[in-house]
């Protein structure tokens, strides 16, 4: 049923075409600080980004790996914003996205000085419905769908974390380079 749930609400025409991973990248980092910060006109953060600028286009659908973008960066800025709600000022807020080409696949790191996940729960993030946030401020299907969308272009994405010093959620395309 919840299989069911997620393919629906995901229906796509999308095609794949070539895009500047670098560009789309750039675009939702700065796409969900300035949407959380619309939110939380209090939250300030720092974004780094470091672009291996040989990857040039990669054929994917745009539409769908943007929604795995933002949802990367979306967690990434709640994470830094609570360990800083809880730190306050002695603490420095900093996410990062970084690409590197790698023969024929691209690697997409993004990572966050926030408060990390548990150790006990990052084998489950990926699953339906399963959220670390209270209730009322996530449904579990951001990480869930972001997987689906990631498999469908023949990638993997993976989680390291940290408990007080953050996580890194480490994405993996096989592609064609143009």
């Amino acid at each position: 049923i919840v299989k069911g749930m997620l393919q629906h609400s995901r229906k796509n025409t999308g095609q794949k075409e070539p895009t500047d991973i670098n560009a789309l990248c750039d675009e939702y980092l700065r796409l969900s600080y300035h949407g959380l910060r619309a939110k939380t006109t209090s939250f300030n953060a720092d974004f780094k980004t470091g672009f291996d600028n040989t990857i040039g286009k990669i054929d994917i659908i745009p539409q769908d790996f943007g929604r795995v973008l933002l949802n990367l960066f979306n967690n990434a800025f709640y994470a830094v914003n609570e360990r800083y709600k809880v730190e306050g000022s002695a603490f420095k807020p900093v996410v990062s996205v970084q690409t590197k080409k790698l023969n024929h696949k691209i690697e997409i790191r993004v990572t966050d000085n926030g408060n990390g996940i548990p150790q006990n729960i990052v084998d489950k993030i990926f699953q339906p419905f399963f959220t670390t946030k209270p209730t009322g401020e996530g449904t579990g299907l951001g990480l869930s769908l972001s997987y689906d969308i990631i498999k469908a272009h023949g990638g993997e994405i993976n989680a390291e974390s940290k408990e007080g010093a953050g996580t890194t959620f480490l994405v993996k395309l096989m592609g064609t380079f143009k």
